[in-house]
């Protein structure tokens, strides 16, 4: 029996309820079988339930042993029929057991562990039969459980298996059963056994706390679950007694039980409790703690463990007491318990008023108490409830949660208050811990620095962190650490949110036009950040400028509310309302001045305060609580006549919102006096003798209109201002104040009248403004913890806060933020360091933090190289640094070129992350350097390769160039080397790099790259790598640019003609390859060069080539590209290509073949001219094809005068070929129509000019050569005649005809073909062409060979009347050539009318009629003009002057032309007006028409303004119905549950009839 005893003690000890299978019937009843054999051997053990004989020695057994064997018989034949079997029936033997005060510890204990085994099987469910009633009889019999106290270790066991049941009654499934009333009891004696187990073991004394906190948390998880209606409490029912008074209230308790604990001190604390709530009223008072448990018993309960944090206030402290163990042990249970209710509960603790209540007031001020306690784990605890209360209730605790900021933990982690460094370090740590909330600091931000009437918490958070973390002694500390830790969470948090919305910066403060109330200003919805975070900026704003004008108040009244005034932040004209809600709702203002102007004499102060009275809300508060609010404001003045006039403004205001008890305002003015008297009599130290509480009633009699006040209502007054005084010296910082109970009474008030809290989705809708505030103090905090640290982590640390600063700087495109932050990071690199050199790279090497600076400056840079301004000048100096010492490769700036232009989708480069491949990591990194470097140089080297292809904003672009200009330094002119070639070099390099990669910004930093480049070209006089690099690189950029940028290509091409002025000594070394740079850009860029500037620069390069030995073949290939069929010549460049050709073909460099080639060149661009003279017939407009003509056959010209000039060239081939190919051109261009002046021109210009220098080349040479050149004659001669009979049609209509010919003639008669003979045996060649010539024209020959004595000044080869023929034809073709330009330009004006009158008539009538009229003028004049031409154009006319023209003879012919000429000319001249008055009118309808799109566009803007309206309009009205009909389901679901809850009591009403009619009738 004994092991069976200790078994089963062991056994209920570790065994926990899981409730994972249910057992069979008869496995259960072999279970309740098993606890009834246990039970009954221990109590046989004992002699006193042994047998008893009666007086007929017949054997009697006690009535428990009874009732055991009862229920043994009965318990097998239930079997599987256990879930119908009322649970009371197996229960109540071990009830009774339980119950039973002559039982022992050990039997008790055995009981017990039969109750838990039970709970535990799961055998009692919500399907039990009565399993409520088993329930509570289980809560009655443990709670009330009465045993003898054999051995303290049996004590102790019994104690354990108490909680044990109370535990396992809760976690059942059932406990749902029970009512309020028991889960009260169940906690109440759970905590008298944790109280008892202080004198007991540490064992118990574990377990009794940890049975606590499960109680607890099993209470409160279940409040999310129900139903959120309220229970409405009756008052007085919330003290934390009503749980002790609930046992006291019963027969049997724990503690009437002999020698159960030896513990005296539970029932007096439980009347310390009493007396300090003065309540007394029992659980019986209230119905609803007989309900089934919820929110009611969860009130009591948590009323009841804020209740614990007062215990301080009413422990005395005795001699051998340990004050400071209590005061920590104590405080500690209870706020592990209180945040316990609070993890599990979370937000429905918001959705019960009473719960909420108790947090918002009493959780929260004894939290303010033990925050301020000298105890780090304390103050650990009650930060860490706080960040659930933040989590979880923020909503409902905006001022709570401020108070607790501003007054805990910000003053004691500023060492105020004399906290110790243990405590700092916990109030820092918690702080950080708030920071690392997502939304924290926004909401901090938006709800207490934009609201007027709060503090700037997040600017003294963010302060704090900044100077915290500067370390004042190196090394640094942990202070230093968590700083950091909390600066770097801060801005870390911000650069998370960054691109989650689509709103980035603040705005912009704005003035205030005029003065507009905004001292209750509230935002029309909180929930939309579209509406709140415009607000919330207007509302800093308002704030920001408020906070001058307190400065200004506080040195100055009158000046300050004159300042405010300028601000628009009070009237021009000063209102009594407006001051008077400066001084209720703005925070800072001096409140000595604040209580001297309330109470002076003068009219508009007293104005003013009746105004600063009427702000208060005093409805259903009592007097002395409205009189703290009141007070608490200023500070009330020395003088009796100001005291009395501010007593008098507050008794009306009072009076005016509650009037119940008093029945005037004279008597709340009394009765204020006499509480201000009360309340200097009790907590002055110079008055000794005290006014008592009869005293004070007895003074204030008969002042209530003639009667006395209710004496429960004075002695109410009385005991509050005795234990609460009312500061009449208010703190001006309002820090030590609001921790007074007094002025938290104040604050609670306050909160429920201030603006809702705002919550912040995850969008960074206010991270601008924040950024703002801390990036400064930030880096400078960061840059200084970097100086000092020296862990690695540390450095990490600091690092990762830099990055994200540089996120935000660049995000919000705070360019001088990202400047100052390069700095800083530059100068840890120790790379600009003046002694830096290659000995300093050991020392690098070595250095983790300048290691880590320097990847760090090339990731800024490489991420955000397009928000970097004047910092590109430090990056640039550590790029140099490392250039200069040889750990950069040569080649780095080009080899981000070349990787781009292998490229597929090289016209989409991205700017890269630092996150590359190990693989890309160059391998070729110098050797010669420590080893220990290589990787934060591979790294540094791929950051700058990718930083090459940026693509920034155009200020840092523009800037990232001025600073490499800047750092290549500028060549002095004549000298052929820099102060530092290799770093002028590099810089140019990198300047070209930067250039082919931001095409797109071309024309931003273009003058600057070129200048730059012009500046090296001209300075230098010697080749050199600098100038071949300049040269090479401007060559680069052609290529790569032409074909992106058209725009751009002339300007591009210009540069080249940097190119021709070079030194010829850097010219010809570099001649060659520069010529092949070129063939590579016009191949490649051909399509693109369409100006003629272009081919002009293009043309000229390639014409210096000519005469270069090693250049001329590439030269003449790309000559060559341009021209072969024609392929790329235009009319911009015809005539450049053509003197290159010429030049190459001249050119005795090459060889004679090129030369041909060169004239076939020539020769062959014919085609083209042919082609574009058909292609002119195409071109719109007359006067287009006119011009295009005109260029084609200047065009023309220049090609047979190029060809002329080679005709002379000293080789016989060169001359002979380039004869023919210019007869070539002369006769086939058949498609172009050469006008008779033209063949004139050439005939003058280029065959006679030729066949005048041919006889001269003769002479000049050799009689040995002169028979090569009579060949190159003979051509010469064949050309003039064949050229001569091509244009004999044309020629012959030309009036110099008769020069031209005479000239053949005479060039016929030089060269003695045309002279006199007298041959023998035929007619010479002089006598025919004369006998044929004179049947033509008799005169001709003493014309062209006139005699001594038949010469003549003149000669005429036609016939005077057909000149006049040839004449009149000539002006009558002229004639109607104009007048058909006349007529389309009047059909041109006709149709231009027409259009302006139909756009016209679309207009306004006002300007319809104007425009309309001065259309009709125009109409007519153009008719007059119609008329005129017609009558001038008219075929009789015209007729009857040729007929008077043929009669009169030349005279008359000459007048009439004459006259008919003036008259066109007057005709030409009126059209000319029209024409002018015509495009006058356009200009005017094209003004009409602007004016009149602009008209529609305000039309169209108003007519979205008011669709937008319209839209809101219905989107209000959905609202209100959907608002309506969740009020109408809400109702009905109120008036179901009304029902529902009416059935359910009487359907308990019933349960509990049947029970005890059950019970009475046994």
């Amino acid at each position: 029996m004994a092991m069976s005893f200790q078994q089963n003690e062991v056994n209920g000890l570790a065994e926990q309820p899981n409730g994972l299978f249910k057992p069979s019937g008869g496995a259960l009843a072999c279970m309740v079988n098993s606890e009834i054999g246990a039970v009954l051997a221990v109590m046989r053990r004992n002699v006193r339930w042994g047998v008893h004989y009666a007086s007929d020695d017949e054997q009697i057994e006690h009535s428990l042993i009874i009732s055991f064997k009862e229920l043994r018989k009965k318990i097998f034949s239930w079997k599987n029929h256990w879930h119908t079997i009322d649970p009371v029936l197996y229960l109540q033997p071990f009830l009774d057991v339980i119950k039973s005060d002559e039982t022992g510890a050990p039997i008790t204990g055995v009981a017990l562990s039969s109750v838990y085994k039970i709970l535990n099987l799961q055998i009692l469910d919500s399907e039990t039969v009565n399993v409520d009633n088993a329930l509570h009889l289980i809560v009655d019999a443990v709670t009330s459980c009465r045993f003898e106290v054999t051995d303290p270790a049996s004590e102790e066991v019994v104690l354990m298996k108490i909680l044990q049941v109370l535990l396992a009654c809760m976690k059942n499934k059932a406990s749902v059963s029970l009512n309020n009333h028991h889960v009260c009891s169940i906690v109440n004696t759970c905590f008298r056994i944790v109280h008892q187990a202080s004198s007991k073991s540490e064992l118990l004394q574990r377990i009794s706390r940890h049975t606590m906190h499960e109680l607890v948390r099993c209470i409160f998880s279940h409040l999310p679950e129900l139903d959120t209606k309220r229970h409405e409490l009756a008052r007085g029912n919330m003290s934390s007694p009503n749980i002790k008074d609930d046992m006291a209230a019963r027969s049997h308790t724990l503690e009437e039980k002999p020698n159960i604990d030896g513990y005296p001190s539970a029932e007096s604390d439980k009347k310390k409790n009493e007396n300090a709530h003065g309540k007394d009223s029992t659980f019986s008072a209230d119905s609803s703690m007989m309900d089934p448990y919820g929110v009611p018993s969860m009130v009591e309960i948590f009323h009841f463990l804020c209740s614990l944090l007062n215990v301080m206030e009413n422990i005395e402290v005795g001699p051998r007491s340990n004050p400071i163990a209590y005061h920590e042990d104590v405080p500690l249970f209870a706020l592990g318990l209180i945040n316990s209710a609070i993890e599990l509960g979370g937000a429905s603790f918001g959705n019960h008023p009473k719960l909420l209540a108790l947090i918002q007031e009493e959780l929260f001020y004894n939290l303010m108490q033990f925050g301020l306690s000298m105890s780090p784990l304390i103050l650990s605890t009650v930060c860490s409830i706080v960040l659930n209360l933040y989590h979880h209730l923020r909503t409902k605790l905006k001022l709570q949660l401020e108070a607790f900021i501003s007054c805990v933990l910000l003053r004691i982690a500023q060492s105020k208050y004399g906290a110790s460094y243990q405590l700092q370090e916990v109030a820092m740590e918690a702080l950080i811990d708030f920071c690392r909330q997502p939304m924290f600091v926004t909401e901090l931000y938006a709800n207490y620095d934009c609201d007027i009437s709060c503090s700037n918490v997040f600017e003294g958070l963010a302060n704090l962190l900044s100077r915290s973390a500067f370390p004042v002694n190196s090394p640094l500390s942990a202070m230093n650490t968590l700083a950091l830790d909390g600066l770097i969470a801060l801005v870390q948090g911000m650069a998370e949110r960054i691109g989650h919305d689509s709103s980035g910066s603040g705005e912009a403060s704005l003035e205030l036009e005029e003065y507009k109330p905004f001292w209750t200003q509230r935002c029309n919805d909180y929930g939309e950040p579209l509406q709140w975070v415009p607000f919330v900026h207007n509302m800093k704003n308002i704030k920001r400028k408020l906070m001058i004008g307190v400065d200004h108040f506080n040195r100055d009244p009158k000046k300050g509310l004159e300042f405010l005034q300028g601000l628009n932040l009070l009237p021009d004209k000063l209102e009594p309302r407006s001051v008077a809600c400066f001084f209720r709702y703005t925070t800072g203002l001096d409140k000595n001045l604040i209580g001297d102007f309330l109470g002076s004499h003068d009219e508009f102060c007293v104005q003013v305060l009746h105004e600063f009275a009427r702000t208060f809300d005093f409805r259903d508060i009592n007097l002395d609580t409205a009189l703290r609010i009141f007070l608490e404001t200023f500070r009330l003045p020395g003088e009796s006549q100001k005291i009395q006039r501010v007593l008098e403004a507050f008794a009306e205001s009072y009076f005016e919102q509650s009037p119940d008890i008093l029945v005037n305002k004279d008597a709340a003015l009394l009765l204020s006096y006499s509480i201000i008297m009360l309340n200097t009599d009790q907590h002055n130290a110079q008055v000794k003798k005290k006014m008592s509480e009869e005293d004070f009633i007895r003074n204030n009699r008969k002042i209530n209109g003639g009667n006395d006040l209710p004496r429960d209502f004075l002695s109410e007054l009385y005991h509050s201002i005795c234990e609460n005084e009312i500061r009449m010296v208010p703190d001006q910082s309002g820090a030590v104040a609001v921790l007074t109970r007094s002025h938290w009474i104040g604050l609670t008030h306050k909160s429920k009248h201030t603006s809702p809290f705002i919550v912040a989705d995850s969008g960074s809708h206010l991270d601008y403004d924040l950024f703002a505030i801390c990036s400064g103090p930030a880096i400078a905090a960061i840059s200084v913890v970097f100086d000092h640290a020296e862990q690695e982590d540390i450095l990490q640390s600091c690092i990762d806060g830099f990055l994200a600063i540089a996120k935000l700087s660049a995000s919000y495109n705070l360019g001088e933020v990202l400047d100052d932050l390069v700095v800083s990071l530059c100068k840890f690199t120790t790379l600009l360091h003046p002694s830096f050199s290659e000995k300093s790279i050991l020392y690098f090497g070595d250095d983790i933090k300048a290691k880590m600076a320097t990847v760090a400056v090339f990731t800024i840079a490489n991420r955000y190289s397009d928000h970097i301004r004047s910092g590109w000048r430090n990056i640039l100096d550590c790029i140099l640094s490392l250039q200069k010492i040889g750990l950069l490769p040569a080649r780095l700036p080009s080899d981000a070129t070349d990787e781009l232009e292998s490229s597929p989708d090289n016209d989409q480069v991205k700017k890269s992350s630092t996150n590359s491949p190990a693989s890309q990591v160059p391998a070729s990194i110098p050797s010669r350097k420590s080893s220990g470097i290589m990787g934060v140089l591979a790294y540094c080297y791929l950051l700058m390769r990718k930083n090459l292809h940026p693509n920034p904003q155009k200020n840092s672009l523009l800037l990232l160039v001025r600073a490499l200009v800047v750092a290549a330094g500028r060549p002095l002119k004549g000298n052929n080397s820099l102060e530092d070639e290799d770093t002028a070099v590099f810089c140019l390099e990198l300047l070209i790099a930067i250039t082919l990669n931001n095409r797109d910004r071309i024309m931003l930093l273009w003058q600057y790259v070129y200048e730059h480049i012009a500046n090296v070209v001209q300075s230098t006089v010697m080749p050199c790598t600098l100038v071949e690099k300049a040269v090479f690189g401007l060559l680069r950029i052609c290529q790569r640019l032409l074909p992106y940028k058209e725009n751009l290509t002339d300007e591009l091409l210009k540069s080249l003609q940097l190119v021709l002025k070079l030194d010829a000594r850097v010219a010809d070394a570099y001649c060659e390859q520069i010529t092949q740079e070129v063939m590579h850009l016009v191949k490649a860029n051909a399509m693109q060069i369409r100006s003629h500037m272009g081919w002009r620069t293009i043309i000229s390069l390639l014409s210096i080539t000519a005469r270069h030995p090693e250049a001329s073949e590439a030269g003449f290939e790309t000559l060559s590209y341009i021209m072969s069929e024609g392929a790329h010549l235009s009319p911009a460049n015809y005539v450049l290509c053509v003197n290159a050709a010429r030049q190459f073909a001249e050119s005795r460099v090459g060889n004679v073949e090129r030369s041909v080639k060169s004239l076939d060149l020539m020769s062959g661009s014919v085609v083209c001219l042919v082609t574009w003279f058909h292609q002119t017939k195409e071109a719109a407009g007359e006067e287009a094809v006119i011009k295009m003509s005109q260029d084609i056959l200047e065009m023309w010209m220049r090609l047979i005068q190029g060809l002329r000039k080679v005709c002379i060239d000293s080789r016989e081939e060169v001359r002979n070929h380039a004869i023919l190919l210019l007869q070539r051109c002369l006769t086939g261009v058949d498609g172009i129509h050469i006008p008779s002046d033209l063949w004139l021109q050439c005939f003058d210009l280029v065959i006679f000019t030729l066949l005048d220098e041919l006889p001269e080349m003769a002479q000049q040479h050799s009689p040995k050569d002169y028979r090569s050149m009579e060949g190159s004659m003979v051509l010469s001669l064949k050309l003039l005649s064949k050229a001569f009979l091509q244009s004999l049609l044309d020629l012959s209509q030309s009036n110099s005809f008769c020069q031209l010919w005479l000239k053949v003639l005479g060039l016929m008669k030089t060269s003695g073909i045309l002279v006199p003979s007298d041959p023998v045996g035929g007619d010479s060649f002089w006598q025919l062409t004369w006998l044929h010539v004179k049947n033509i024209s008799p005169s001709l020959q003493l014309e062209v060979f006139p005699s001594e004595e038949h010469a003549k000044a003149g000669c005429s080869p036609l016939p005077d009347g057909n000149v006049l023929i040839l004449r009149y034809n000539f002006f009558t073709e002229q004639t109607k050539q104009k007048i058909s330009e006349i007529k389309a330009g009047l059909d041109e004006a006709e149709a231009l009318i027409r259009k302006m009158d139909l756009e016209a008539r679309g207009l306004q009538p006002n300007i319809k009629a104007v425009l309309l009229a001065k259309l009709r003028e125009y109409k007519s004049d153009l008719n007059n003009l119609k008329n005129e031409v017609k009558r001038i154009a008219s075929t009789n006319l015209n007729q009857a002057a040729r007929d008077e023209l043929l009669e009169a003879g030349m005279a008359d012919t000459l007048t009439a032309s004459a006259d008919q000429r003036d008259r066109l000319l007057m005709s030409t001249g009126k059209l000319n007006n029209s024409s002018n008055r015509i495009r006058e009118s356009r200009q005017v309808m094209l003004e009409t028409e602007e004016l009149g799109v602009s008209l529609l566009q305000d039309l169209h803007q108003q007519r979205q303004s008011l669709l937008h309206a319209d839209n809101t309009l219905h989107g209000v009205d959905d609202n209100v119905s959907r608002s309506k009909r969740v009020v109408i389901s809400m109702s009905r679901r109120m008036s179901r549950n009304k029902w529902i809850i009416g059935a359910i009591i009487s359907v308990l009403v019933l349960a509990i009839v049947l029970v005890l009619y059950f019970k009475l009738s046994k």
